[in-house]
């Protein structure tokens, strides 16, 4: 084997690439050295009583969503791509917007309106004279936590199956339909199949954004594994029996991906032409057109139109209470620390990206997998990593101020920088596979241009790549910054002491039961991520094919 493959020549861009990505994964290799370290009294008393618990309500909870997920965001996105009805072209981007709802913000919003004081039960009591057993308005268990997530997040699977069907699906459906095949026949035998990969990465996302919850399982005090990080490290303070936990969380994670990849498999769908055209709406007639009209409506309302509602009344009858300074400063912290992280990201995915095109080899290759680590671990793992990583950068700090003569005290893990590392390593995956998509649309032709006419990597990057890939640049900010905006597991974990941000506001009075006056910040939050997800619908949709 030539070394120049391994490591390819690539001046200053390969090092300071490795490097960041490198810094990037530390805390990762940290927690998983430090699961293997000698078990604490908490950990034995975990292992023996509680964690079959954590692990059976976790894979429960994410079993069940991913395939209530399935069901729903499938079966929309064919109704959208392959038939006519009134209203299509809204409810075509309309679908997509309960992803602007954070799940804990719906979970909130649904527990306040089941409630005996709340909208639902009110008005049977008043209006239809209905005084109904409090258990049939009870969501806060698991069954209700598998609603919650799947209302909120179907649109994974939602957006990325309804892709699939408007290209490559199309000749495979339309064949099915000039040889008499049925819907329903060609839904199951076609579309199904053909589009399974699509299926199950966004499945996959759904799984994985389970997994990282911790506002909803809490909320409804459900034991999973990210309840039982958090009680851990703040009700016995013991970081080594939370590492152990986040240790074993990671390794489901793991196992999730690889029936990803095992249910991918190996068969692959491709153009058996280059002319590829949209697939062609059939129009429904009668009592179908209504049915189409009726499922995609209630799934609209439910998702997103009836939280938007309830929360947006509770913001003014509340509005007048909360709407003060620190108000004002909890905007400001989300804001500034969605803004700066989210800058970072697009900084160094940009570095990471550009190197990874420009080289070939291992490195290059192994450097582009690992940029995208973090977004597959979920949030109170990166946390626990960053947490136990930061303290020991602190007692190395102290151990050379102490030889020094110098008064050691805490300096990174109790700083706001901790909490912007933990963000970038947790939300770099998104922002590098938006810039990485706009470097494959450019190509290498007008960088090797650049270069045959002298100018050298740094310069073509500056004054010929970085101007060409404006909108992806963009696009990987907003996205990271809306995403960072509605974290609320990391945020919680490793804020600097007194830092409060919308989402922790919202989760802190919801928590404690004044689920009205969480309703400001909750619709700031959803109002920025559905302007977000609006913008990005436009933006797909103005682009070529």
């Amino acid at each position: 084997m030539k070394w120049r493959h391994v490591f390819p020549k690539t001046t200053g861009w390969g090092t300071v690439s490795v490097f960041l990505v490198t810094l990037l994964i530390l805390p990762t290799i940290f927690l998983m050295v430090r699961v293997f370290q000698p078990a604490s009294e908490n950990w034995k008393h975990i292992r023996e009583f509680m964690l079959k618990d954590y692990m059976v309500d976790t894979l429960t909870i994410a079993f069940w969503t991913g395939v209530f997920s399935v069901a729903v965001g499938t079966t929309l996105a064919w109704l959208v791509s392959a038939y006519q009805f009134p209203f299509r072209k809204t409810l075509k981007w309309a679908l997509l917007m309960p992803l602007a709802i954070p799940p804990y913000i719906g979970a909130y919003t649904y527990h306040g309106m089941l409630s005996y004081t709340g909208v639902i039960q009110r008005t049977l009591r008043d209006t239809f004279q209905l005084d109904l057993h409090q258990k049939y308005f009870d969501i806060m268990h698991i069954p209700g936590a598998v609603f919650i997530f799947t209302i909120f997040l179907y649109p994974y699977v939602y957006a990325i199956t309804r892709a699939f069907f408007a290209s490559q699906a199309t000749s495979l459906i339309e064949n099915a339909r000039i040889l008499g095949s049925g819907s329903l026949r060609t839904f199951f035998k076609v579309v199904l199949p053909v589009s399974r990969a699509a299926i199950v990465a966004g499945v996959s996302l759904v799984v994985l954004e389970v997994l990282n919850d911790y506002g909803v399982v809490s909320y409804f005090g459900i034991q999973t594994f990210s309840t039982a990080i958090f009680q851990t490290w703040f009700s016995f303070g013991d970081l080594d029996a939370a590492i152990k936990l986040a240790g074993i969380l990671m390794g489901i994670v793991i196992l999730v991906l690889i029936i990803e990849k095992w249910l991918r498999g190996r068969r692959k769908f491709s153009y058996s032409t280059t002319k590829v055209k949209p697939l062609k709406p059939t129009e429904l007639y009668g009592w179908k057109k209504a049915v189409a009209v009726g499922y995609a409506g209630i799934i609209f309302i439910l998702g997103f139109l009836l939280p938007v509602i309830q929360l947006s009344y509770w913001a003014v009858l509340t509005f007048d209470q909360i709407f003060t300074k620190a108000f004002v400063s909890y905007i400001w912290n989300s804001t500034f620390t969605a803004g700066v992280s989210a800058v970072m990201v697009v900084v160094v995915a940009i570095l990471v990206a550009n190197y990874t095109r420009m080289a070939r080899g291992i490195v290059p290759a192994v450097t582009a997998r690992l940029t995208v680590l973090g977004y597959s671990i979920p949030g109170a793992v990166v946390a626990v990593g960053v947490i136990g990583f930061f303290i020991f950068l602190d007692e190395q700090i102290k151990k050379i101020l102490a030889a020094a003569g110098a008064s050691p005290a805490l300096m990174l893990s109790t700083s706001i920088f901790m909490l912007l590392f933990a963000y970038v390593i947790r939300f770099m995956a998104i922002g590098y596979n938006s810039i990485e998509s706009g470097f494959e649309k450019v190509g290498m032709k007008f960088t090797e241009a650049s270069r045959t006419l002298g100018m050298s990597w740094t310069e073509t990057f500056f004054r010929v790549d970085l101007k060409m890939i404006r909108p992806a640049i963009f696009s990987g900010f907003i996205l990271v910054f809306v995403d960072i905006l509605k974290e609320l597991p990391l945020t919680l974990i490793l804020r600097p002491f007194n830092f409060e941000t919308l989402s922790t506001m919202a989760y802190r009075y919801a928590n404690d039961e004044m689920i009205q006056e969480s309703a400001l910040a909750s619709i700031f939050i959803v109002m920025v991520s559905g302007i977000a997800m609006y913008i990005f619908h436009i933006l797909i949709e103005k682009e070529p094919n």
